[in-house]
């Protein structure tokens, strides 16, 4: 027999993260005389986890002969990066642990605003414990103007953890400290209190099994196997990062050249990555206003640093295929213009390695005071508009940002005309785009954009054979690295388009959603649903998704008394045909047996033991 814990959020002190201790669970787990399993054991099955690489797996034994399994999960993005599985692993669980720190609130506002929701609608009668860990530093009330964002450091007060605890119905604990009497007697009792009412609730729907299977003699009831396994569809890994730094490296569609008039290098660069990135450019390139940005710091900045230039004499740069020559933009400041490859790179890669980028410039310029006076443009060219300079450590900054903060800040210029050289049109509608973004995340049209094709030198494009619907969502994944289809049609419509264009990826979050909205509906959704699978088989195949498709006919051999019932059953090929009867559920003999047992229990020889 065994336990399932699964344990969600954050408990680190984001003010000590250089020297913290082990996390909650993991300290229990070593120190419980309940739990068996030394230290090293503990962290070999943590580093070994294979299966679920979502969560940090513990194993151990408690009780005795009660095996314990513990799924961790302190970072949302990592959890939400395959939700499918997390999903499945809450559904799973006999307890569920959440965990924040008391000193840091977006752990708190993390666990509130995306873990709770999710637990909600899993949530099946499984107890849930709600542990606040550490001693609050800072015990002043935060500012309540709706604007202010000062109490963001704040504590999380003890009435906002019983009010959390409340919308559960959770068991709400404060532990001050990782000490033996909070985490072993304090925690470890509450913990080992609800494991062992999940012992004895499985301990009695055990024994009424057995009380189910000794009442009959006889024929027994015939036993249903289960299911074969469906197969496994694997998500591919993102390559945002590397197709942005690829079309800096490459200097295809550069629309912005930066130089200094003492200095012979050009910089090239492209106007829709700088503006996703920095306020500053937005400026500099006018696609804001100084009224629309109303803060005269970036003003400042941007009329210390850059000018446009209008002399066309100066060298530097490619014309663009539209045939408009890139923008000359003078950097003041020799300095910043010597390290400006480095601090674009840095860009590029998502403006979040400061250390690589203080490294980069410390060997242009040896002095110190250089160095930092570099580094302090960069900090206010990726100022927020009306806040404080949120840079000031970049040590705190980059463990807090270690993914891409501008993905989402492309949206901004999605189907919009702001600094677009491409229109798109698309049933009598028209679509406008950017061909630095389009180049680097998509190598069909990177093709047909730089090599001898019509497209390469006209700036308004027909497309055929999608829904203007369609290639907005297309063109969002490409600038954002994210979708969310509408539904099981959309998302079949836009893994057509994924594979018209060769993006794989897209291909696989479209085939992923498609298996997920299926496996989530009940039978008697899926028997009224006007939806055709075989349809789906079909367009699955006729586009290369293998993957897909195999998963489509083991979901209709799976569902087999729904699916046989249907008129396109019919259209089935017959290999197809074969292969679902093949792996049907349940089985041929399963029926016959079920049916000689209910022949059976209906026959004058079996009398009822109660009556």
């Amino acid at each position: 027999m065994s336990i399932h814990i699964v344990a969600l959020g954050n408990e680190g002190d984001a003010f000590h993260q250089d020297n913290r201790p082990s996390g909650l669970i993991r300290t229990y787990l070593g120190r419980s005389p309940l739990v068996s399993g030394d230290e090293s054991s503990l962290l070999l099955n943590a580093a070994g986890t294979v299966a679920r690489p979502v969560f940090t797996e513990y194993q151990a034994s408690a009780f005795g002969n009660v095996k314990l399994v513990v799924h961790d999960c302190p970072v949302w993005d990592i959890f939400d990066s395959d939700w499918y599985t997390s999903r499945n692993l809450i559904g799973s669980a006999d307890i569920i642990v959440i965990k924040y720190n008391v000193n840091d609130k977006f752990s708190f506002h993390e666990v509130k605003d995306n873990y709770i929701p999710v637990i909600k609608r899993a949530l099946n009668s499984v107890p849930v414990i709600i542990a606040a860990v550490g001693t609050r530093q800072n015990e002043e009330l935060p500012c309540t103007c709706p604007l202010c964002t000062s109490d963001r450091g704040s504590c999380v007060s003890t009435t906002e953890g019983i009010q959390l605890a409340k919308e559960l119905g959770a068991t709400y604990l404060e532990l001050p400290c990782r000490d033996d009497f909070y985490i072993g007697k304090y925690f470890g009792g509450v913990l080992e209190y609800f494991m062992i009412q999940a012992l004895n609730q499985k301990t009695s729907e055990k024994m009424k099994k057995r009380k189910m299977s000794s009442s009959f003699h006889g024929i027994r009831p015939p036993q249903l196997e289960q299911p074969e396994k469906m197969p496994v569809l694997k998500a591919e890994a993102s390559h945002y990062n590397a197709d942005l730094n690829s079309l800096l490296l490459c200097c295809q569609c550069v629309d912005v050249v930066f130089f200094h008039p003492d200095l012979q290098g050009v910089v090239e660069a492209h106007k829709i990555v700088l503006c996703a990135v920095s306020h500053v450019f937005m400026l500099l390139f006018n696609v804001k206003s100084p009224t629309d940005i109303q803060d005269a710091s970036i003003v400042r900045t941007t009329q210390d640093l850059f000018a446009i230039s209008r002399d066309t004499a100066l060298a530097g740069g490619s014309a663009q295929p539209s045939g408009n020559p890139p923008l000359r933009v003078v950097v003041k400041d020799a300095l910043f213009c010597a390290c400006l490859a480095d601090i674009l790179r840095f860009i590029y890669s998502g403006a979040f390695q400061w250390e690589q980028l203080e490294e980069d410039i410390r060997r242009k310029l040896k002095d110190s005071g250089d160095v930092s006076n570099v580094i302090e443009k960069v900090k206010c060219i990726l100022k927020t508009p009306g806040k404080i300079n949120c840079l000031r450590n970049c040590k705190t900054y980059q463990a807090r940002k270690p993914l891409w903060f501008y993905n989402t800040s492309l949206k901004f210029f999605l189907n919009k005309p702001m600094l677009a050289d491409v229109v798109f049109e698309i049933q009598g509608a028209t679509v406008p785009a950017h061909r630095a973004i389009l180049v680097a995340r998509c190598e069909v049209m990177a093709a047909m954009f730089n090599g001898n094709y019509m497209e390469a030198k006209s700036v308004l494009i027909p497309v055929y054979g999608v829904s203007k619907e369609t290639f907005l969502s297309f063109l969002e994944y490409l600038y954002t690295d994210s979708c969310c289809p509408a539904g099981i049609f959309q998302a079949m419509c836009l893994l057509i388009c994924a594979e018209m264009y060769q993006v794989s990826r897209l291909q696989h979050i479209c085939e992923l959603f498609i298996v997920t909205q299926l496996q989530s509906m009940p039978s008697r959704e899926l028997a009224s649903m006007n939806l055709d699978i075989v349809d789906l088989l079909r367009k699955a195949k006729f586009h290369h998704s293998d993957c897909l498709s195999t998963w489509l006919l083991h979901f209709i051999a799976t569902n087999y008394l729904i699916f046989s019932q249907k008129p396109e059953f019919q259209d089935l090929s017959v290999e197809e045909r074969s292969f679902v009867e093949k792996h049907r559920w349940p089985s041929n003999l399963y029926l016959r047996q079920l049916a000689e047992y209910r022949k059976y229990i209906h026959s004058r020889k079996c009398r009822c033991l109660v009556m």
